[in-house]
Parts: structure tokens; sequence; C-alpha cells
């Protein structure tokens, strides 16, 4: 692998990580919305990442290896939101329950540090590349 493939690789590991921190960060601070601009509660986001295949050959099979990853989607969890029992709200149907978010800030806050740490080895392993460039230049 040349130099310039493991910066390559680093760097889109920290670009899919860096929307993975985004998703989390809307998650959490939509936790406790009542609507979303829709009307209807707001859903969890969950970014999908798929491989970047190194080449493809003729009959599109990939190569072994890969070149990176990147951000397929973002969509929406598939978790059924949550109802809490509060007659008073504007947004509570006839039997006084309102729909919440279906966001478990406990379960962002795991998915917040893994994405904070997987970004923080991404850039380890680009510093460490940049390292050895700088070395073999040095030379």
């Amino acid at each position: 692998m040349s130099l310039l493939g493991a910066l390559a690789i680093t760097g889109s590991g920290m670009a899919a990580e860096s929307e993975r921190l985004t998703a989390v960060a809307s998650n959490i601070a939509n936790a406790n919305s009542v609507a979303s601009s829709s009307g209807a509660p707001y859903r969890a986001r969950e970014v999908v990442f798929k491989a970047v295949p190194v080449n493809s050959d003729i009959d599109g099979q990939s190569a072994v290896g890969m070149a990176g990853v990147q951000v397929a989607g973002i969509v929406e969890s598939a978790e059924p939101t949550r109802s809490v029992y509060d007659p008073s709200s504007n947004y509570a149907d006839a039997n006084g329950y309102v729909t919440m978010p279906n966001v478990n800030p406990v379960e962002e806050m795991v998915n917040m540090i893994s994405a904070q740490q997987d970004y923080q080895a991404n850039l380890e392993a680009f510093n460490v590349a940049k390292s050895l460039a700088l070395r073999t230049l040095a030379i």
C-alpha cells in the first residue's frame, strides 16, 4: 500500500466518523422533541457505512482490499417510538399519551464514545503515516 493510499483510507475513516458524530449529536438534541417540523415525532438517525473497493475489473467485481470507507446513507431508526403519559400536553392524544422520539440517550452516548474512539484511531494512523513520510524525506 502506498503512503497516499494509507492517508486516503484514514482520511475517509475520519470523514465517515465525523458524519456519525453529527447524527449522534442530532439524535441527542432531539431526544425530548415532541414533534419535528413535519409534525411527526423525531426518529433517530443512523449512519450506514460502506467499504470503497480498491479497483474494479471489467466484470464489476472488486479487487481484494479496500480504498477506504464512505457514508452509504443516513436512515431513520426502525425502533418504535415511546409513549409518555402527559394529559396536560398539547400533543397528547385522547388517552393523554404523547408520542416521543425513539432516541435512547444512553445508547446515543455509547455511539458517541465509539465514534470518537474510531475517529481518534484513524487520526493516530494518519499521524503515523505522516511521520513515516517525513522520516523517509529526511533520509
